[in-house]
């Protein structure tokens, strides 16, 4: 009987996540495994019942060439996602009602809610669809969970996404490269509008709490950006943008703003429920600053939002090339029997490397050698001998 391999996606689709996908297929197939997909992430195997067949065929796609050999012409994901976290449940699966699970309290906004962990459920399907291996794409939250099974005792192999590029012990996640190249084209596409009405043009990006995304395109636009690792002065903040403004000959200037940027004495506003991973809707932190800049210095702005269609659509050159490579060594690393590991760029190079343990947090921006407090600008000195995505993990 072959070896099973179960494939998942969790967490924000980003582009190339298909090419993971199709890869890991085609290689596993090459090599005599069955490969399943499990859909919806985590959900699915939670919410999975196999003593049920349409719930079966809703959460366990069996994997071939023919049904993935397009996938990678598109983006998002083809085994669709959620943001499922197997445990901190806020309610049990209909099938999984009336069954007793691990609790605890969890307070959040004065509010006390109880969540189950529902891992012996989790390991119980894994059994039952005869997974040898679970090759988990996700960010920080995804990957938390895969770091929980691995010391349980499941064999798995990682593979990091995420626009934010904050996943620890990498340089580089898929999603990156298209986010930054799609968010340095709609800028430099809005300049005419920025300019034609002569205002300040404020950019709102990804980055709840890193700052990679903005920084990077702030570094290929040559404009200022704010970034979750420091808090400026806002007085200072609006006296650069103003003079910049004076000084150009259109009369306009821009800055980029993570979702998570703060400036002394702000805070990012919050709504709605949070997720299974305790994350709220942030705010536009772009309206916050317009507000401030009008109030203080009788500036016009635009605010744009350059946050979902940074993940639609297809991957550009250099995610389809890291996810395609992250697939085979996820299956290189299988075929040699290695679990825990998860796909990763070192110092420029393809690398294996430990997930991540869930403790450590977001990988953050070094401010010292990445980011010019002063001038809030990336520093564009220094950079010989650094790996091509110009930080190290």
């Amino acid at each position: 009987m072959p070896k099973k391999i179960v494939i998942l996606t969790g967490g924000g689709d980003v582009p190339g996540l298909n090419a993971v996908i199709k890869q890991v297929t085609y290689r596993g197939l090459g090599m005599d495994f069955e490969v399943l997909g499990v859909r919806r992430g985590w959900e699915g195997l939670t919410h999975l019942n196999l003593d049920d067949p349409d719930s079966k065929s809703r959460y366990v796609l069996p994997l071939n060439q023919l049904n993935t050999r397009t996938i990678d012409r598109s983006g998002g994901t083809f085994l669709h996602s959620s943001r499922t976290n197997p445990a901190k449940m806020k309610s049990l699966p209909p099938h999984l009602e009336g069954q007793t699970f691990p609790t605890r309290e969890l307070t959040k906004d004065g509010k006390t809610s109880t969540v189950f962990d529902v891992t012996t459920s989790v390991l119980k399907n894994l059994e039952g669809l005869g997974a040898d291996y679970v090759v988990a794409i996700g960010g920080d939250d995804t990957l938390s969970y895969a770091r929980r099974l691995h010391d349980e005792g499941v064999k798995v192999i990682a593979i990091p996404k995420t626009m934010d590029n904050d996943v620890q012990h990498t340089e580089y996640c898929v999603g990156f490269s298209t986010a930054i190249t799609r968010a340095e084209s709609a800028i430099q596409r809005q300049r005419t509008t920025v300019g034609s009405h002569e205002r300040i043009g404020i950019f709102r990006i990804f980055g709840r709490d890193a700052g990679y995304t903005a920084l990077y395109t702030a570094y290929v636009t040559n404009i200022r950006c704010l970034i979750p690792e420091y808090k400026p002065d806002l007085e200072q903040v609006i006296k650069v943008l103003v003079d910049d403004k004076k000084a150009n000959p259109s009369n306009y200037s821009l800055v980029i703003l993570s979702e998570g940027a703060e400036w002394l004495g702000y805070q990012v506003r919050h709504y709605g429920e949070a997720d299974a991973y305790g994350h709220q809707k942030k705010a536009n932190v772009g309206d916050d600053l317009a507000a401030e800049i009008k109030a203080r210095a009788k500036e016009e702005t635009i605010v744009s939002d350059l946050t979902y269609d940074l993940r639609s659509g297809d991957p550009d050159f250099t995610d389809k090339l890291v996810a395609c490579t992250f697939g085979n060594m996820a299956m290189d690393a299988i075929s040699q029997g290695q679990s825990g590991l998860m796909t990763g760029i070192v110092n420029g190079c393809y690398d294996m490397v430990e997930i991540p343990d869930p403790k450590l947090g977001p990988r953050k921006v070094e401010l010292e050698s990445m980011y010019n407090t002063q001038r809030f600008r990336p520093n564009y000195g220094g950079k010989k001998g650094l790996p091509i995505f110009l930080t190290r993990a």
